[in-house]
């Protein structure tokens, strides 16, 4: 078992954070933007990553509804979790939505694409997309509802989620998909060429985001909505596959992916509702740098 642990911390968790730490360590003495590399990545390499995955994938209907369904609960369980821990121990209503958005929204892109690659293969992207793709849109969604519950407003950003441009590649995608036709070439090549850009740009993103961070903070709150993220967040998604029937490489991609550090986009979500976003921004960077332990270990189970 130490032996696999370690195997796992060197050859699929330490690229990943490889990638984070350059764009930490760069950022600052570049002058990097994580906001310009950011929009890259949100408007060109997460749409043709979709795109290039589900345009190829055979996915059965039921199956597709199935794993649909598992990241739908996956996450309104867990914000559900994190808003009744703050509860008990009776938080104001700020950190009960606060633990909500976090408990419910993981990185599921940055980390956890290349994770599960790294250690599932490249069949395991398939789910891992369509966990990607339901999970952030309706993280997005319940994360927002509960800021708006908290300050008021929202409708306009929960409307903007059907904008998103990684939702609306999928439409072209899955009619490739289901109609068994062939991509022309040049588009399947423009499309694979900014696809294999996405996971080093968000990962390097991501490193130059938590260099902005003001210093880390620990208090007891940090530490126990970290823990629902990634301890809890797990056992939620395989419970949960247990009682829908998803299995295999599919149930273990859905493990996988609920066990991610929390996600940077709480940060601005919690930033534009003034939804504590000291408290939050912390919490990505704590949960972050203890997901190197749990994720080695997670990944381990699988």
């Amino acid at each position: 078992m130490v032996l696999q642990l370690i195997e796992i911390f060197f050859s699929v968790i330490t690229p990943v954070f490889a990638l984070v730490l350059i764009g930490f360590l760069a950022g600052p003495k570049l002058q990097l933007e994580a906001r310009t590399l950011s929009r890259a990545a949100y408007y060109f390499f997460i749409p043709a990553f979709v795109f290039d995955v589900i345009s190829k994938a055979r996915v059965d209907a039921g199956a597709l509804g199935q794993m649909v369904l598992l990241g739908i609960l996956i996450v309104v369980v867990t914000a559900f979790l994190g808003a009744m821990t703050a509860y008990v121990l009776n938080r104001s209503k700020e950190v009960v939505a606060a633990f909500a958005l976090i408990a419910s929204f993981g990185n599921v892109g940055n980390f956890g694409l290349p994770l599960i690659e790294f250690r599932l293969g490249a069949d395991a992207l398939v789910p891992a997309t369509i966990y990607f793709l339901t999970i952030s849109l309706t993280a997005f969604v319940v994360g927002v509802g509960a800021a708006g519950y908290v300050r008021g407003g929202g409708v306009s950003a929960l409307l903007s989620v059907l904008k998103t441009p990684a939702l609306l590649a999928v439409p072209p995608a899955f009619f490739f998909a289901q109609t068994g036709l062939a991509v022309p070439l040049s588009l399947q090549r423009v499309m694979g060429l900014l696809a294999s850009a996405m996971i080093p740009v968000m990962l390097v993103a991501l490193g130059v985001q938590l260099a902005t961070n003001q210093g880390l903070r620990l208090e007891k709150d940090i530490w126990i909505i970290s823990s629902v993220r990634l301890l809890a967040g797990p056992g939620v998604a395989a419970l949960l596959a247990l009682l829908i029937g998803v299995s295999g490489i599919s149930r273990s991609t859905a493990i996988v992916q609920s066990g991610m550090p929390a996600a940077v986009l709480t940060s601005i979500i919690a930033l534009e509702y003034d939804l504590l976003p000291d408290f939050v921004t912390s919490t990505v960077l704590f949960s972050t740098l203890a997901s190197v332990a749990t994720l080695t270990i997670l990944l381990a189970l699988i």
